[in-house]
């Protein structure tokens, strides 16, 4: 498990289904124990004996109950997802059981990098530049729409991925309004979308995020 600086100060983890229990059992051992449990639909805040805490953000929530053990189950119990991954230079779209891709398709687009360069000519490569990234959107969206749209109601959620700004562009094509509104808060910060990193991102689709702080 990787870890990264969180806002507002600690650690940031994403832990798999299968360890979470694990994972908070080794929590209490290293902080004397857990002291308290507090729950909202959306997060799950534990606190040990030495004032550290792991807040836990509950995947495809709401959470049934205030515990560690809820959690647990909640993030073990098998799930259909779609996934929408998109940079600008392409995208990956695709339908995973339990963590392993079903259906995907993933394409890449040329979409030229800023030039350093001034005048009529950074005039003219900017707009060449925007049209390429407006032709990759478009196929994203199609690709979307052909693939993720007529599945929603097989799935249990939606989880996005890449670039912000992407999906943002993509959120105003009204086609993918019932695929949007289904979507996950979390985003996935992921790589140029590929066939591996799409099958990478379901599995961490199911992970839990638990934020480490100091007490």
């Amino acid at each position: 498990m990787k870890a990264r600086e969180a806002a507002g100060g600690g650690r940031t983890v994403e832990v798999p289904p299968e360890r979470l229990a694990g994972f908070f059992a080794r929590f209490a051992e290293r902080h004397d124990g857990i002291t308290a449990v507090a729950g909202a639909p959306r997060a799950l805040v534990v606190t040990a004996g030495d004032g550290t805490t792991a807040t836990a953000t509950v995947p495809f929530g709401p959470l049934d109950a205030p515990s560690v053990d809820a959690l647990v189950a909640h993030a073990l119990r098998p799930r259909r997802i779609a996934l929408l991954l998109v940079r600008l230079g392409g995208h990956s779209v695709g339908v995973a059981r339990d963590g392993r891709v079903e259906v995907s398709r993933t394409d890449r687009h040329l979409v030229q990098g800023r030039s350093a360069a001034g005048g009529w000519s950074q005039q003219r490569f900017a707009r060449r530049r925007a049209g390429q990234a407006r032709h990759a959107l478009q196929d994203a969206a199609k690709d979307a729409f052909e693939v993720l749209v007529p599945r929603l109601s097989e799935v249990d959620a939606v989880v996005l991925g890449g670039d912000r700004r992407a999906l943002d562009e993509l959120r105003e094509d009204r086609r993918l309004a019932p695929l949007f509104a289904r979507a996950e808060p979390r985003v996935l910060d992921v790589g140029e979308p590929s066939r591996a990193v799409l099958e990478e991102a379901a599995a961490r689709a199911l992970s839990v995020q638990v934020t480490l702080r100091d007490g």
